[in-house]
């Protein structure tokens, strides 16, 4: 558990980093969603899912640094 908290906080291992929250949650997202077709046969690409949150994520990081 403490390796997984150390993942999504700063330097000081306290503060957890917003950014690397929503990466992190992206990314269980992904492998959910991927597992969840692969159960029930449906297709999902994993692939355009990853582009398009990047996308998302820096997008948000972008206007987040010009807005404020």
């Amino acid at each position: 558990m403490k390796k997984l908290l150390e993942a999504i906080t700063g330097d000081d291992n306290v503060t957890i980093e917003p950014a690397y929250l929503w990466w992190a949650l992206a990314i269980l997202v992904g492998i959910g969603l991927e597992i969840y077709s692969v159960v029930t046969g449906k297709p999902f690409d994993l692939q355009s899912y990853g582009v398009g949150v990047g996308a998302l994520l820096v997008g948000g990081g972008f206007g987040k640094k010009v807005g404020g």
